[in-house]
């Protein structure tokens, strides 16, 4: 699942704070330029700025990691290693644009572009999302990731940006439980789907999966024969979401099926 917006977001961030010299070089630099070759801090900045902004973003990557390897101990240096890594973040190429900012975090862990290397590598995870159906792993990481900057920079710039993807992402994994606890629903596996439901309302409490975790879990309980059970699922959806489709559901479940307690289900109440 692509993105996009966080895109133009980071190269707003990044840009805005770049270093780069006016000493530009006059020729074309090439694939032919990657190999060793000794040239000055500044030339080699602003060859990868030129690239960058070319997009060419392995080749700017590649000058920007010259940087580094010519000039180690220079200023310039702990600038080209963000902005290594934010090169091959807008090539698409994530694993190493991780590497690159775990680097610079190990080496510049104090820095104040520590913030957006962190953001950076919760980003490349963001990309990465797939659809429900599949693996989530990337989706968990990211998930740590923005958790990770939240945590250490509560007030940085990113972090307010990180908040809201959190939301998407968090809501993304609750959908995954709940396509696989309606998957074992399907089969009849009635406890191994309530067990997924009551994941997503209780450890997902703020995403959108929630009123229908809590119709399936009025639905699962009652094939389950656990009617106080089932009541009290749709009580507390009465109680939280009362005008929702997925309450009247399950007001209509427990009033066919648990009608002794239908009018505390109504009113919200046994939650």
């Amino acid at each position: 699942m692509r993105m996009t917006s966080s895109r133009s977001l980071a190269l707003g961030l990044v840009l805005a704070g770049a270093m780069f010299t006016a000493g530009c070089a006059g020729r074309k630099t090439g694939p032919a330029d990657l190999p060793y070759v000794a040239r000055d801090v500044g030339t080699l900045y602003t060859a990868a700025k030129e690239r960058l902004d070319q997009g060419r973003y392995a080749l700017a990557a590649a000058l920007f990691d010259e940087v580094e390897r010519q000039h180690p101990f220079s200023v310039w240096a702990r600038r080209a290693q963000i902005m290594s890594a934010f090169s091959y973040y807008m090539g698409r190429d994530y694993t190493k644009s991780v590497q690159s900012a775990q680097r610079f975090l190990a080496a510049h862990a104090g820095s104040q572009d520590a913030p957006y290397a962190y953001y950076l590598i919760a980003l490349c995870y963001y990309e990465q999302i797939p659809d429900v159906d599949r693996d989530q792993k990337n989706t968990q990481m990211a998930e740590a990731a923005f958790g990770e900057l939240i945590r250490r920079y509560p007030d940085s710039r990113y972090s307010a940006d990180a908040r809201l993807k959190l939301d998407l992402v968090r809501d993304h994994l609750a959908g995954k439980d709940m396509e696989v606890g309606r998957f074992y629903e399907q089969q009849g596996d009635w406890i191994a789907a309530s067990m997924r439901f009551r994941k997503v309302v209780e450890n997902y409490q703020t995403t959108t999966q929630v009123p229908e975790a809590l119709m399936r879990l009025t639905e699962t309980y009652l094939a389950l024969g656990m009617k106080q059970q089932a009541r009290r699922a749709a009580a507390v959806l009465g109680a939280n979401y009362p005008g929702s489709s997925w309450y009247q559901r399950a007001y209509k479940l427990i009033r066919e099926h648990a009608p002794a307690e239908t009018a505390n289900a109504a009113d919200g109440k046994g939650a």
